[in-house]
């Protein structure tokens, strides 16, 4: 086995867990937007652009994860 073996095995399992908890972070806010859209339409486009904006951020922090785990990996 290669030395770094263990880091590259760490970085991906590092990447599936951020993976998976943004996916449970975006499920959970699509959620709670249908149903603030669904209790009151005429706000449907403020919670719409808010979801939005909420989910690139999430999708920020993890694209910012993963890129640490392959820079840790590389060390």
């Amino acid at each position: 086995m290669a030395p770094n073996s263990f880091a590259w095995l760490a970085a991906g399992l590092g990447v599936g867990i951020t993976v998976f908890g943004v996916g449970t972070g975006i499920g959970r806010l699509a959620a709670a937007a249908l149903e603030a859209s669904s209790r009151q339409p005429e706000n449907a486009g403020d919670v719409r652009t808010t979801m939005i904006i909420g989910a690139a951020l999430i999708e920020g922090v993890a694209l910012f994860a993963c890129v640490i785990c392959i820079i840790l990996a590389n060390k």
